[in-house]
């Protein structure tokens, strides 16, 4: 029985679809699977390193792995309405810098200090799109966000994942939806992350993998409670309406099977990164060969 090492967010939105792979509720036809759960930039490094034979990453970071790594047509986060959030605690800032979305940003707001979950986010990448004049970045821990801007110690936060639920209640106030930006930039969904395995792998490994990720998710599609313990066990003390939120919004028709649309999502992300020299350069295809 071959076993692989397989990481992802402990988020709803990836427990949910990995719940029946990892738990027999789905024959995997032989393969097992060593899970590790880690944030999404600690997932990103972990890639760079070519550590995990499977693993969830940001679209972003996966530029920097592709070498190494190709996309499974399973597993993706996309689209429409579920971009990162840029926002702030002062009311009267959010209002200001939310006039300067796609355009120059005045000198008095350049030096402001930017929480973000990390450099190779696509939550980063779609920043640089959106403001590239806020460049006094600090990368931290994607839930330590709003805290920090509470507190005092940032600015401006860019937050992702429940905290797109939860910044409201808080007193905090939005600045700008990227992913909304983005959509009217492009008519595209968003490309947040996908799932990509090791080029080395064999062929029918590969394959398997996918063909099971595949299954996994339209298991937990036709089941949704199913995995309701294991989700909750991993979602941070969220309450239960919540991560079924943070679920509908990050799982969809894309993430059973990318699709024509989905790719073409994909690769335009992928040239107007290329374009504005924000990625490298690469020979590579990124799908998945069959």
């Amino acid at each position: 029985m071959e076993k692989l090492t397989l990481g992802f967010s402990p988020c709803p939105n990836d427990t949910f679809i990995f719940d029946a792979l990892i738990h027999g509720k789905i024959d995997t036809g032989g393969l097992q699977f060593h899970v590790e759960y880690h944030d999404v930039e600690t997932l990103n490094e972990k890639a760079f390193s070519n550590y995990l034979d499977i693993t969830k990453l940001s679209y972003h970071a996966f530029a920097y792995a592709v070498e190494d790594y190709e996309l499974l047509d399973a597993g993706s986060a996309l689209g429409f309405g579920v971009g990162p959030l840029l926002i702030c605690k002062d009311e009267a800032l959010a209002a200001q810098l939310g006039r300067y979305a796609g355009g120059d940003l005045p000198e008095e707001f350049a030096n402001l200090k930017v929480g973000i979950p990390g450099k190779y986010t696509t939550a980063n990448f779609l920043l640089g799109l959106a403001y590239p004049g806020l460049q006094n970045k600090q990368e931290m821990v994607f839930s330590d966000i709003e805290a920090s801007l509470l507190d005092g110690s940032i600015d401006v936060g860019l937050i992702i994942h429940e905290n797109r639920f939860t910044y409201m209640d808080k007193g905090l106030h939005k600045i700008a939806d990227l992913g909304d930006f983005w959509e009217k930039t492009t008519g595209s969904p968003i490309p947040l992350g996908g799932i990509v395995i090791k080029r080395s792998l064999p062929q029918e490994v590969k394959e398997k993998v996918n063909r099971l990720l595949k299954e996994s998710v339209q298991y937990a599609f036709a089941n949704p409670k199913s995995g309701i313990d294991y989700i909750r066990s991993h979602a941070q003390e969220m309450e239960e309406q919540v991560m079924y939120k943070h679920i509908e919004l990050y799982v969809n028709s894309y993430s059973e099977e990318l699709g024509d649309e989905g790719r073409r999502a994909v690769n335009r992300m992928f040239d107007k990164a290329r374009t504005l020299n924000l990625i490298p350069t690469t020979s590579k295809n990124i799908y998945l060969v069959k």
